[in-house]
């Protein structure tokens, strides 16, 4: 039987998460982070989304997004799913899956939802004990959003 389609709306933000098969890591050296961001990069560009913010945790990662189209924020995830997977698969010798099914999403329609959502998204180092503060986690949009500095380690343009 057919998986049924995900239902996002053009211009209507939505956010992502995506985890680690047996929430076992996703990540594992920062050349898979600067990797994955990249593989993103390309397929925001490709597919017409805006990334508003993100934050990749050593076992899943949060995408907040903007599609300009229906089918833009599936196509970027499964460019995503194909590339990373691969990558990975490769580096470290491995097979099978990587992630745990599909990906969770949420449409955010209203304002002060929003908002809330990017704070959820980059305080998730801090809730995990991973950092003290936001600013301390170099995989994540926090950096842009708090100070406008751009995240060197990524080419993806907030």
């Amino acid at each position: 039987m057919p998986r049924k389609p995900r239902m996002y709306l053009a211009g209507i933000p939505a956010h992502i998460v995506q985890r680690g098969n047996n929430r076992d890591a996703c990540f594992y050296s920062d050349d898979d982070y600067l990797f994955y961001l990249e593989v993103l990069a390309q397929g925001l560009r490709r597919y017409k989304v805006k990334l508003h913010a993100y934050c990749l945790m050593t076992n899943h990662v949060h995408l907040l997004m903007t599609p300009e189209d229906e089918a833009g924020i599936s196509r970027v995830m499964q460019h995503l799913g194909r590339r990373y997977v691969q990558y990975i698969n490769k580096t470290y010798r491995r097979s099978g899956t990587l992630w745990e099914g599909r990906h969770k999403a949420s449409l955010i329609d209203a304002d002060n939802y929003l908002l809330k959502c990017y704070r959820y998204i980059e305080m998730n180092p801090v809730v995990a004990c991973m950092v003290d503060a936001p600013e301390q986690y170099r995989w994540s949009s926090y950096s842009w959003h708090a100070w406008g500095k751009p995240n060197k380690t990524n080419s993806i343009a907030l």
